[in-house]
Formats: structure tokens, sequence, C-alpha cells
């Protein structure tokens, strides 16, 4: 019939991706056809306007592309924050028909559609592409957003009273990261050939006078770079882009390449709950076309990899006698608390990403004993679930809600350089100090 001839036309007209820059208005037909050829596995949305106000958008994949489930990790990839660096704009473009063509022919992606819900967002910077009138290799003003400003220093930092004006795109970003529970992350840039990882920014608590800023999940976050790094073509050759800088593996830790303040990795792992990491894509941030199948090639393994990843560790809901899921209840593995302590989601669910081992997970409702439990993790990312591991407060009845304690967007780490014994010690102190032990363990 007329109907499913006509989502015949619309499959096959997103099928039909050719290796090219796609600008605003075909970005947005693209998937807006992808959307209508697909309607049961994606979601289209936008989650703000640029300064031009031009939408930011994301489509989201997964059997339940439309709500979260309990049970199944949130995953985003996030591309083109900085305008002129463009091939990661076009790779998830081409991810994101990869992953539609195949699902129900493929059984790896499939199960991977079925246990995941993926987040593709092709442009945070429309404005700062649409302005880049002569691409560059090197550098345009379409790096910036149309108020002239760098999405990728835009955003609260832990480290230092990031005096920036919270920019459009930025708010639209932190909102979404409040609104999902995202797990893991990577936001693809170009101009080197590297997996970067937290922290970006750091001070002598955290390990920069030594040259590097280590975050409590740094064996985590080494594998996630390395796991991306070693899928792709060449990256894991470390050779960079010219003779002056290498990264062993293919990996650096961010603050070791070079400090920044007000990143979106940061933000993320800090303040998100959300393990984050930066990938460099292309030694020219803006390469010719005729370039674009080759990226591509060079990345898919890499990005399917990745998202696999979100299914490290354990995961799990809080609950109450009543079996009432418990919302702000703090779950973390011993040794490794983070300054914005973890907590569980309006559904009491948590997520930590964790490497194959034996680990002490506490959960804690404020104002009851804590509850641990040791739980001996696999890798279970070829599973497409991490374990599972739940927890019920006998004591705690439904009347009793636990409240979310603020976590500021003033820098954490700063008040363990400003401490001293005529300070009061304050729980949110007492977090810190606890970090700086796990540290320097």
């Amino acid at each position: 019939d007329a109907v499913g001839i006509l989502i015949l036309c619309l499959a096959s007209a997103a099928a039909a991706l050719d290796f090219k820059y796609h600008h605003t208005k075909e970005l947005e037909e693209f998937l807006r056809g992808v959307h209508a050829a697909y309607p049961s596995l994606t979601h289209l949305h936008s989650i703000g306007r640029s300064v031009k106000g031009r939408d930011l958008w994301v489509l989201v994949l997964g059997r339940f592309p439309t709500h979260h489930k309990i049970g199944i990790p949130e995953f985003k990839y996030v591309a083109n924050m900085h305008g002129d660096e463009t091939v990661g704009r076009e790779i998830l473009l081409h991810l994101i028909d990869f992953l539609v063509t195949s699902y129900g022919r493929d059984p790896v992606i499939t199960r991977l559609l079925n246990n995941t819900r993926i987040h593709i967002m092709p442009t945070m910077n429309p404005d700062g592409f649409e302005a880049t009138k002569v691409p560059d290799c090197y550098y345009t003003p379409g790096r910036y957003n149309a108020n002239g400003e760098d999405l990728n220093r835009n955003f609260p930092d832990a480290f230092e009273d990031n005096r920036a004006s919270i920019q459009p795109e930025t708010q639209a970003v932190m909102d979404w990261i409040k609104n999902e529970t995202f797990v893991l992350s990577a936001n693809l840039h170009g101009g080197a050939l590297v997996a970067s990882y937290t922290f970006d920014n750091g001070n002598p608590v955290t390990g920069s006078l030594k040259g590097y800023s280590r975050s409590p999940d740094d064996d985590v976050f080494i594998h996630l770079a390395k796991t991306y790094s070693s899928n792709h073509a060449s990256m894991y050759k470390g050779t960079g882009c010219d003779n002056r800088q290498t990264f062993p593996e293919g990996i650096t830790n961010g603050y070791s390449w070079y400090q920044l303040e007000g990143g979106m990795q940061d933000y993320n792992y800090v303040w998100g709950q959300c393990f984050e990491i930066t990938l460099e894509l292309s030694c020219c941030k803006y390469p010719p076309e005729d370039q674009l199948g080759k990226f591509w090639r060079d990345n898919k393994v890499a990005l399917i990899e990745y998202i696999k990843q979100v299914h490290l560790g354990v995961k799990g809901q809080v609950t109450d006698k009543n079996g009432n899921p418990i919302p702000n209840a703090i779950v973390e593995a011993k040794g490794r608390p983070h300054v914005c302590p973890y907590r569980t989601n309006q559904q009491g669910e948590y997520f930590l990403l964790l490497l194959p081992g034996t680990y002490v997970i506490n959960a804690t409702v404020p104002g009851f004993k804590s509850m641990l439990k040791t739980v001996e993790i696999p890798d279970n990312t070829g599973n497409f679930s991490a374990v599972k591991q739940d927890f019920s407060f006998p004591e705690v009845s439904d009347k009793i809600s636990s409240k979310a304690a603020s976590c500021p967007k003033t820098p954490l780490y700063q008040e363990l350089t400003r401490a001293s014994a005529a300070v009061k010690p304050t729980v949110h102190l007492l977090v810190l100090m606890t970090v700086v032990l796990a540290i320097l363990k």
C-alpha cells in the first residue's frame, strides 16, 4: 500500500547517506528521514537551541527510545562542539545509519540496541559549523559559538571558579545531563589523534604537581580510552600528528596533555555521574570531503566497542521495605568516593562502571545505617548487562523520601587547598578528605 511504499522510500533515503558534509537543513532532513523510517527504534528531539536559534538535535536509538527503562543504561555521543572540528559530526550520521540498518540483521547490533539506550547529538555547535566558510586544518573562528565562546571552556569547573557566562548550548547540555541517567559518554573533536580522559584540570590533591590529574576511577578511564584507541585503525599506534607529540597506546590524561578549565568531560564525571572521554579523531580539523569515507571506516569498530563499555561494572536498585524505589540514595564502591556522591535516580537505580574484580558496594540512605555488599564483577560487556546487585532497606518505609544533598556548582576541590585547623569540619569536607586518602593510597 501507499504507506508501505512511503516507508520503503524513507528507509532507502536514510540508507543512502553520502560521504559529504551535511549542513543544517540536510542534517535535519536526514535525522527526520531516519526517524520516519524507523519510528519504533528511534526518537528525535531537540534539547535546546543555539545562540542563533538552530535546534540541538538528538536522535535516541534503542528498543525503548522514548523513555528510560529500568536496568537499561543510557549512553551518549556528542560531536562538533567546536564548529570547525567536523569529522565527528559526519561519522555520527554514518553511525546512526549503520545502527538502524543493522538492527534485526546483525545479532550484535540487535542485542546492543535491545539493551542500551543510545543518544546521538551530531552537532552541539551548529552556528560554529555554519560560520566556517573556509575550511582549514588548523583553526577558524567557527570553533566558537555565535557569541564567540569556546563551549569546551564553558562548563562549571571542579577546581577553579569558571567565570565564563554559560551559553545556551552549554545550558542545554547541562539540563540534558540532569534529566537523563547517563552512564557513559564521549565527545568527538578534531585536531589530534588520541583518546583523552579526565581530569582535564587539577590541583595538588589530584596529582597535578606531577603532571597528571588522577580521578578516583583512573583505572576505568584508562580502560575506556584504550578500548577506543585499540579498536581504531591507527590511534593505538600513538604517533600523534607530528614528530613533536606522541601518545603511548593512543591515550592521554587530559591534564598531562594540557590543562583545561571548564571542560565538558570533567563536568559529566563530577556533576553528571557520567564517565566521558574526549576523542580527537583527525589531525586536520576540517578535512576534505573525499576523506570522510576513510574516517568512518577507521572509527566504525571503535565506536561500537566503546558503546559496549556502558555495561561494565554493577547496577541495581535501592528500595524500601515495601519494594518502593528510594531516589537519591548514595551508592559507591568503597575506596573510590566521588566529591559529588553518586546517587540513585528517581527509580532508585544506580550504575557504577568498574573493571572486573571484587568490590565492596556501599549503599547509604541518609539517616539510616549503611548497607555493604561484596560483589564479584566479571567482564560482562559481551552479555550486554552489568552485574545486578539490589539493596533493600527494611527500616525505610515509603513515607520517608531521601532528599538530594546539594552539589554546588562552585569548585569542589578548592576547599581542600583552603582547609586549615581553624576550619570547622563539615560532612562535605570529610567526603573530600576521603577522596584525598583514596588517591594517596
